[in-house]
């Protein structure tokens, strides 16, 4: 099915785009949600206007977004767990905590979908990006070290956030 986009995907496209995408997908997900509409040829006539009210709309949210971007940049999350003698955490740390702390420092609302990372199951220095936009995406610092320990940063930082202990899964 081709779908002509209304508002800008992450992974897909930008606004105007023309994309081919799976029916269900397109069905189920883009149409429902107000992201696209089906590719016809009325639609297609409109490809310009669309990209041109987009490209404004996203020049303004990245605007907006700059300013939260050089907030985040400065931040330093540290997490203290528990960790076996090889550094291994005996839990993880996921997104969701550091979404979560970095929405209690910033006062604004983080979701987990933005932050981009890798369960972290070790101690030591790890980096996440934070996808304010589809186009501003600032990389955080996060240290792991183990309970009880103070934390030793490499470099001065601005901020440091001490973020609450790692839950211990059951894995």
């Amino acid at each position: 099915m081709k779908v002509l986009l209304i508002k800008d995907v992450y992974k897909l496209g930008h606004a105007g785009d023309i994309k081919k995408v799976a029916d269900g997908y397109g069905r189920n997900f883009l149409i429902p949600q107000g992201l696209a509409v089906l590719a016809t040829p009325g639609a297609v006539k409109q490809v310009e206007q669309i990209r041109a009210q987009a490209s404004v709309r996203r020049a303004q949210l990245n605007n907006e977004m700059s300013g939260l971007a050089e907030q985040v940049k400065r931040i330093t999350l540290a997490f203290p767990g528990k960790a076996g003698e090889t550094g291994k955490l005996y839990g993880s740390i996921t997104g969701q905590m550091v979404a979560d702390a970095l929405s209690t420092r910033l006062g604004v609302t983080i979701d987990r979908r933005q932050v981009e990372m890798e369960p972290i199951r070790a101690l030591g220095d790890h980096k996440a990006r934070v996808r304010l936009t589809i186009d501003v995406i600032p990389e955080i610092k996060i240290v792991v070290h183990r309970e009880g320990e103070t934390v030793q940063f490499d470099e001065p930082v601005a901020e440091k956030v001490e973020a609450p202990a790692a839950e211990e899964s059951a894995e």
